[in-house]
Formats: C-alpha cells, structure tokens, sequence
C-alpha cells in the first residue's frame, strides 16, 4: 500500500508540475502519512466491518499523534512528513480532521497523499472490506470531487489513471 500510493502521489506532483525537488521530497515522505497508527491498538486497526463511534474516534488520534512523533525533527523529510501525516484526512470542504482545514488551508503534498490513499484504499482490499471495482471508485471519487478531493489534484488522477493503474500492477499485494 504504502509504495503504490508513495508512487501515485509522484506521479500526480510531477503532473502538477511542482519541483521536482518536492516530487521526490513527497514520494520519500507519503509512506509515513499513518505512522501515528503505531499507537492505535490492532484490536481496532484489524477490526473486520466498520468501526463504530469510539472506536473512530481513536482511530482518527493517528493523524496528530503522527505529526507529534516528527514535528521537532529538522530534516525535510521528516517535516513534510509530519505535515502529510497530520493533513492527509482534512477534506477540501473542511469537514475533515483533525483541524478542520479547507481548501489551500490543506498542503499541496496532503492533498495528493489524500487522493492517492484513497484510490489505493478503494481499489485494494482490507481487513474490513473487498477491493471495488475500477469503476466504483472513480464515479465515487469524482462525486467527492471539490468536498473531500481537491479538484485540481483528483483531475490529475483522473487524466493519469492509466499510469495510476500500471503502477496498481507493479506494486501488487
């Protein structure tokens, strides 16, 4: 999971033109976006089927408990991480967490982490559910399109998906 949504997360930054310096800056710093799981206990990490209130609730302490295990470090990668980490559930309406950022409020790299982990999630299977085929994910995806997504960024997605998947390919389960 980690590496395929690493590479779709380069893919997308080189596509939006950012430097490339931040291209390789975001693909070496994506993989640690949920490193602040280490702390969420596997009974609710593993749990099969949805998680019901509480259980969310910790579950969501993994975006700011991330940012806090690399806020203080002075290498950029770790700095980008800790902002991916604590931004990559904020939603582009601002109905995310954990600070309820909108629109540019959100890092340009939490925003592409955002839709390729989602892409990844939705078209992989997990504990809790089976893998949804291509064209459930994106009509589902485009419908988030300007609420959770940021519709620059999940247009690249969409005019690469070709790429996207080929990188769904390299990197198998």
């Amino acid at each position: 999971h980690i590496r395929r949504m690493s590479e779709v997360s380069y893919l997308m930054a080189q596509k939006l033109k950012l430097p490339e310096e931040e291209c390789l800056l975001l693909k070496q710093a994506a993989p640690m976006h949920d490193i602040g799981k280490v702390a969420t206990p596997d009974a609710i990490l593993l749990k099969p089927g949805r998680l019901d209130n509480d259980e969310m609730e910790v579950m969501k302490e993994h975006a700011h408990i991330g940012y806090t295990i690399m806020e203080g470090s002075n290498r950029p990668i770790l700095q980008t991480a800790a902002i991916i980490s604590q931004q990559h559930h904020e939603k582009f309406n601002g109905h995310g967490y954990p600070q309820g950022l909108k629109g540019d409020e959100i890092h340009i790299m939490a925003r592409i982490v955002a839709v390729a982990d989602v892409f990844d999630a939705l078209t992989h299977k997990r504990c809790y559910k089976e893998a949804w085929p291509l064209e459930k994910v994106l009509s589902v995806m485009q419908q988030s399109s300007g609420s959770h997504f940021d519709p620059d960024v999940l247009k690249v997605l969409m005019d690469n998906i070709d790429d996207a998947l080929a990188i769904n390919s390299r990197y198998k389960d």
